[in-house]
């Protein structure tokens, strides 16, 4: 008989361990070594040390970490497990003091302490119980103490939740064992009216050409047809009436960017083009990521783009069909639960789950232990037998986090994948064209496959390029970074392309809708340089935005002579050629901008200088120098003009903004946040983005504008006439208007 069997492996395991000879020869010597020390070696202690060999990874630590076992001061996976992530996180330097106390070594949960903490979450969910009574759930909440009180016996924290239960409950009746009948669910509420684009949005322009009309889906190259097809086409024409249905279905983890501006323009887009229905759908199957300001966002950003959602659902809406049906799946013998880790399952070489072929009735009831709590996280996943275009095998469905979700609570503590739920809640939701990105292209098969295994109403999937913008990055966990560091100042820092920090620079919703619709609907991935959303911005503004005088750096003017009474006050158009107009005055004091004074002109130079005039905007005068004050230091502080009145023989090379009733302002001047194009380039960045930031991408100015703006809402756009166009910042604040530059005017040669 082998050695091995002395550590409670059964003799299949014992046949696989002795095919993998380092491992065998490992558990050998351990097994030798707890001889020499006398320890029996008790099925809890084997199962530990078959554990410690199997996940070791360098054999540094291995006396170390055998010899807490032996001396049983780590008795459990929980300890062992986490002495393994400290020695990873440690590899050099190993403190055994810091280990110990890492992996629970010498504490003792007492059973005061399992008792009270057990009352106090079996009373958050009082009113549940009693309802509910013994068809409650206990295994969510065993998943939270056991990450409350990590290093307690689980086994007496279990024994502790059914006494508790039992004492709230009393004792059991034939009621209690009744089936609950089955209800129809109702599919979500939260209809609003049928999609459609606001007045401020430009219509649908994408062109849609090629997709299959509703119902004929099997006209669709590569799509399954199964004997069910037909039948289940014809009941979805039933529900959608035939009309087009499509969905965006964003992760609440994260704000959106101008990526989904375009994933949003397509599947808004499409269906209003073609008198179709939209749904705003939340993927919201990782709670751990997920919070309530990302919810918020996301619709505010649909809304903004000038699109209403049909309805509004969530994908944990279905977590029951979902787990219905994941039943099914594996009393269909199509999924299994497997028990390889995160890590094995990683890249594209990966062994075969030995567990792929196990019992059907093993299989029910180990995901059934999943669900109600019974088994730690990451220890089992629910996995599907099919591969992907990549050749990935079996796809995980179902993995156990032991986190409340928001919407939910602590119903579950089993959540479904992106591969399992997106096909399935576009199944339930009847989506006729399930439009994403190129990237989800290989999970084409598995979507046709999932749907029609289950017999359930399968749609097409169509993919399209997404968008890349150049000299930025996008990623959640990368912005992250950059905030953590300190280089920008949050998710809508107006360096950044996320949609939030497109609104605070003052791009319009109108022109990003445009800029989409320019690039098309191209399966080609795209690397666009920003300069052409700047284009379209520019474009919309130079229609919208009504006209300002600002200066950036002021200097003091002193009018000494005018051949026009001063204050002279003269009208304005808002915008040229338009109507309404305003006032503007200027008085004897008024300023310009230092960059429009020189004291000396070369031949190019065409505003003031000592020996130049120059125009001044829309009042018809025409300024000349008289002195050039300065301070102790010689700096300049003012000048003292002369103003004549512009005639056919004083006209001046160019005509500068000025501004006499004023108020300050703060004014914050961008430019690109990376140096390359594309930051996340190891061969154009080597060094990482972080080492590719563009230290002078952002300026700030103590300016001066008009005073009839002092009311500005935020988010209000202008056009600071020769200088660029701008918009009030949310953190401006009464008395203080804060504006950030949204993009700079056509080059103009009158600025010389």
């Amino acid at each position: 008989m082998s050695s091995l069997s002395r550590l409670g492996l059964t003799e299949g395991k014992i046949a696989d361990t002795e095919k993998n000879e380092a491992l065998t020869a490992t558990l050998k010597n351990m097994i030798k070594i707890a001889d020499e020390r006398n320890v029996h070696l008790d099925r809890n202690i084997g199962t530990l040390i078959y554990s410690l060999a199997a996940k070791l990874k360098k054999q540094d630590h291995l006396p170390l970490l055998l010899d807490l076992l032996l001396q049983h001061k780590i008795t459990s996976d929980t300890q062992l497990t986490a002495a393994l992530e400290y020695v990873k996180s440690h590899p050099v330097n190993l403190d055994r003091a810091a280990l110990e106390a890492n992996c629970g070594v010498g504490v003792v949960v007492t059973r005061k302490e399992i008792s009270d903490a057990v009352a106090a979450k079996l009373q958050k969910s009082s009113s549940q119980i009693l309802s509910q009574r013994y068809r409650y759930n206990p295994g969510p909440v065993m998943g939270m103490l056991r990450k409350e009180l990590k290093w307690a016996d689980g086994a007496l924290v279990k024994k502790e939740i059914d006494e508790q239960l039992a004492a709230m409950l009393g004792p059991r009746t034939a009621e209690d064992d009744k089936p609950l009948e089955k209800v129809k669910q109702k599919k979500p509420a939260n209809k609003s009216v049928k999609t459609a684009v606001t007045e401020d949005a430009p219509p649908a322009e994408l062109s849609f050409s090629g997709f299959h009309k509703v119902g004929e889906n099997y006209k669709t190259e590569g799509y399954v047809v199964t004997p069910h097809t037909m039948r289940l086409l014809e009941e979805h024409l039933k529900q959608t009436g035939g009309e087009i249905r499509t969905r965006f279905p964003p992760e609440p983890n994260g704000i959106l960017h101008i990526g989904h501006a375009k994933a949003i323009n397509i599947n808004f887009g499409f269906a209003a083009a073609h008198g179709g229905k939209c749904t705003l759908r939340y993927d919201d199957t990782n709670p751990e990521k997920e919070e309530e300001k990302f919810f918020t966002s996301i619709l505010e950003m649909v809304q903004w783009l000038g699109y209403t959602p049909y309805q509004i659902t969530h994908s944990s809406d279905y977590f029951q069909e979902l787990y219905d049906l994941a039943v099914r799946l594996i009393k269909s013998g199509d999924a299994y639960v497997c028990h390889q880790t995160a890590d094995e399952m990683k890249g594209f070489e990966v062994k075969p789950s030995p567990w792929r072929n196990r019992p059907i009735s093993e299989s029910l009831a180990l995901f059934e232990d999943m669900k109600r709590g019974k088994i730690e996280e990451g220890r089992a996943t629910l996995r599907m037998k099919c591969v992907l275009e990549e050749g990935k095998q079996d796809p995980v469905a179902y993995r156990i986090k032991f986190v409340e979700h928001h919407r939910t609570g602590a119903a579950w503590c089993i959540y479904p994948t992106y591969d399992y739920t997106h096909c399935l809640c576009d199944s339930f939701e009847n989506i006729t064209h399930s439009l994403c990105t190129k990237e989800f292209q290989t999970r084409r098969s598995s979507y046709y496959w999932l749907c029609n295994i289950l017999q359930q109403y399968c749609p097409v999937q169509w993919e399209y390029g997404r968008l890349n913008i150049g000299y930025t990055i996008m990623s959640k966990r990368k912005i992250a970074k950059l905030i953590d560091q300190g280089i920008v100042a949050d998710f809508d820092d107006p360096r950044l392309f996320t949609l939030t920090a497109l609104r605070r620079r003052g791009f319009p919703p109108q022109a990003i809708n445009t800029f989409v619709k320019k690039l098309g609907l191209t399966g080609a991935l795209t690397q666009i340089d920003p300069t052409m959303l700047e284009a379209c911005v520019r474009d919309e503004l130079n229609a919208s935005a009504q006209r300002v005088m600002a200066i950036m750096e002021p200097i003091e003017v002193k009018v000494v002579e005018s051949e026009e009474k001063l204050p002279y006050t003269v009208t304005v158009p808002d915008i040229p050629g338009q109507e309404p107009t305003h006032s503007t005055t200027i008085h004897t004091t008024f300023y310009i901008d230092r960059a429009d004074f020189r004291e000396t002109a070369d031949k190019d130079y065409r505003r003031l200088s000592t020996d130049q005039t120059v125009g001044l905007k829309h009042v018809g005068l025409v300024a000349s120098v008289v002195a050039v004050d300065r301070s102790a230091e010689g700096n300049i502080i003012s000048l003292t003009v002369k103003l004549a009145k512009l005639s056919d023989t004083n006209k001046p090379k160019a005509f500068i903004q000025w501004v006499s009733e004023h108020i300050p302002v703060e004014i914050r001047e961008y430019s690109r946040l990376f140096n390359h194009k594309c930051p996340e380039d190891p061969e154009q960045v080597p060094g990482g983005f972080l080492s590719d930031i563009n230290p002078d991408s952002l300026s700030i100015y103590q300016g001066l504008v008009e005073k009839r703006l002092v009311d500005s809402p935020h988010h209000t756009s202008y056009q600071f006439e020769r200088i660029g166009y701008y918009t009030v910042d949310p953190d401006s604040s009464p008395g203080k208007l804060v504006f950030n530059n949204t993009v700079s005017l056509r080059e103009d040669a009158g600025k010389s």
